[in-house]
């Protein structure tokens, strides 16, 4: 693969069901064009205050739901807890500030822990997630003190409620009551880097909805063959990956992805699914 040609934004939260849930499609893009694409990652803070958090039936329903729809590892019963997402993202923008990579682990866990119905809000959470990514306690701790961190936060927050005109034009892809519209999770805007169009694409999309994106913004993106089998899979992605993750990588069915993972790998259970390395 050649160098990046193009950058993603993505908007997204730990807490969001449906960026969990499109886990599957951005996977399936990073196997597909690899380092052609930059990725930047932008944090929506869905839930600050007492106040933002969402009722417990809803939580216990939306999950329910999207693991029907999409497959992905939730945990609805006994009842999830539901947690503030601002001290998350902010650990993630204070990783994000010096090390993109371990930003990025810290996202994953964050996100792979508050859907087995951990509190990603409780300080012993926040700590398994650090710990499980790799970081540091002291340096983190460090990261997130420093004023630039909260400016960082608070300048994702701003752009995420500051959608751009096209994505103003799919209002129905947008969050938020009247007047104070922002960005759902996860949102994406495709940018060739070399100065070309941009796509917003708010919301969440089939994968064949970015991959018709990236075909108006670079046309001559270069694409990975798909994979040989699962085991291949699993190597690249170096984590545990859902069923589903490993299905739509691997572009085949969920059944089929889950037989051939059992022969080959180990499986650790959470809600109606879980994760196989």
């Amino acid at each position: 693969m050649t160098s990046a040609r193009v950058r993603i934004r993505q908007f997204t939260d730990p807490t969001c069901p449906f960026a969990f849930s499109g886990e599957r499609q951005r996977l399936r893009l990073r196997w597909r064009y690899g380092d052609q694409l930059e990725w930047e990652t932008r944090m929506v803070v869905l839930t600050e205050t007492p106040d933002d958090r969402p009722a417990p039936e809803l939580l216990v329903s939306s999950r329910r739901r999207l693991h029907g729809e999409h497959g992905m590892p939730m945990a609805w019963t006994p009842e999830p807890a539901s947690a503030l997402s601002v001290e998350g993202c902010r650990l993630v923008v204070a990783a994000r500030r010096h090390d993109t990579a371990a930003a990025d682990a810290l996202l994953r866990r964050l996100r792979v822990l508050n859907f087995a119905g951990r509190a990603i809000d409780e300080p012993d959470v926040l700590a398994r997630a650090r710990d499980e990514a790799g970081l540091d306690a002291g340096v983190l701790a460090g990261w997130a003190a420093e004023p630039e961190t909260e400016t960082e936060l608070r300048a994702d927050m701003r752009a995420a409620r500051e959608p751009s005109p096209a994505a103003r034009a799919l209002d129905f892809k947008l969050g938020g009551p009247d007047g104070a519209r922002r960005y759902t999770c996860p949102s994406y805007a495709l940018r060739a880097l070399d100065g070309g169009v941009t796509i917003d694409l708010p919301g969440f999309w089939p994968v064949d909805t970015y991959v018709a994106g990236l075909a108006n913004v670079a046309p001559e993106l270069e694409v990975r063959p798909d994979p040989d089998g699962v085991e291949e899979v699993l190597a690249w992605a170096a984590m545990p990956l859902a069923t589903a993750e490993v299905a739509a990588i691997w572009d085949r069915d969920v059944d089929e992805a889950r037989e051939a993972l059992g022969d080959v790998a180990r499986f650790e259970p959470v809600g109606a699914d879980g994760y196989w390395s």
